[in-house]
């Protein structure tokens, strides 16, 4: 089969590779989209330390079964199906719980760090147990289901703060008046957090980023008020849009010091942090702000079981993908566009789709 293989930092190659086998309890999944994902670009270059070459990377990805192992009775060949970035085992405390993504024995498709070597999508097949399949609604194309993976992110970091996201009507503020939240950074996750917050209730929800062009398709999307960190204070303006407190909520989707400092500084007293975004493995973490005003953080990692939901959101309209999705490509044109995509003016492209 086709796919595109890294071989060494920053080097893809679409080549022939062997066809996966399948064992008892897995099916083999013939690719029809895979998304291109920040986290692949830096493990492409090798700056995560997760992508071990030679791997096939991908994990925000559809397609159709192609065929079934020993022991499958759920799926049959033909079924449109997505699937689970993390291969979770179904055994341990932690997915009896209904945390798969904290799974002790958790892998990551299209990851190789040092303990382990999952390839991914960017190829015609690839194989996954079934466990970790969800099937997609009939009106839902091939090309938008990829980008279930990154909703799912979005709509699980949401219900982490807000656990009845989606109850009808406006949500109120424990201060009075409705709720307030900020989402410092408008890539990819940013944008669905926004679109996730609105579901959830929440009527003023101000975006934060350094672009006017992100910001723009934010506010499409949904925010109601933009801000642009790069020309005007932007904790002194969210409190100017907040009665002076600052937000109910913050969400951090960045993951370096300057929009952590940036977020935590923006929440009123007795706030709330959703932290969501990990460029930094550390940061400088403002302790005295956080334990003087009282406000409560939340990490969040992947989903748990929020796919058939986001699917759902999804084929509705309620979380809307096309505006994100730059362009779709043919897999062997993948290379180029992740060069495109870690040149300096990288920003403008949001969401790339490969089709094998």
């Amino acid at each position: 089969m086709k796919a595109l293989l890294l071989t060494a930092p920053s080097t893809l190659t679409f080549t022939d590779v062997p066809e996966p086998e399948i064992a008892a309890g897995e099916v083999l999944v013939r690719v029809r989209a895979c998304g291109i994902c920040g986290s692949d670009i830096h493990g492409w270059d090798g700056s995560s330390g997760r992508r071990t070459p030679p791997l096939i990377m991908g994990h925000e990805a559809s397609g159709e079964i192609a065929r079934v192992g020993p022991g499958v009775s759920r799926w049959r060949a033909g079924d449109r199906v997505t699937f689970d970035s993390t291969i979770y085992c179904g055994e341990c405390a932690f997915c009896r719980s209904a945390q798969p993504n904290l799974c002790e024995c958790r892998r990551v498709v299209g990851v190789a760090p040092a303990e382990y070597r999952q390839h991914g999508a960017f190829a015609e097949y690839v194989a996954l147990p079934e466990r970790i399949l969800c099937g997609l609604p009939d009106g839902l194309s091939y090309e938008r289901a990829a980008m279930i993976e990154p909703v799912s992110i979005a709509v699980h970091a949401v219900r982490r703060a807000l656990p009845d996201a989606g109850a009808p009507g406006v949500r109120v503020s424990a201060l009075g008046g409705p709720a307030s939240a900020v989402v410092v950074g408008s890539g990819m996750i940013g944008m669905l957090v926004i679109q996730a917050l609105r579901w959830a209730g929440v009527e003023r929800v101000i975006a934060v980023d350094l672009e006017d062009a992100r910001l723009a398709v934010a506010r499409e999307l949904g925010a109601t008020d933009i801000v642009n960190s790069g020309r005007e204070d932007a904790v002194a303006a969210v409190a100017a849009l907040t009665q002076g407190r600052g937000a109910d909520y913050a969400f951090e989707v960045v993951g370096v010091s300057a929009t952590l400092q940036l977020a935590l500084g923006a929440l009123r007293r007795g706030g709330t942090a959703v932290l969501v975004g990990n460029l930094s493995p550390k940061t400088d973490f403002p302790l005295q702000a956080v334990v003087t005003r009282e406000l409560t953080l939340i990490g969040t990692c992947g989903s748990a079981g929020e796919y058939p939901l986001c699917l759902d959101l999804m084929n509705r309209g309620v979380v809307r993908v096309e505006p994100m999705m730059t362009a779709v490509a043919p897999l062997a044109e993948g290379a180029a566009w992740f060069s495109r995509l870690s040149a300096k003016d990288g920003g403008r492209y949001l969401k790339i789709i490969l089709t094998p």
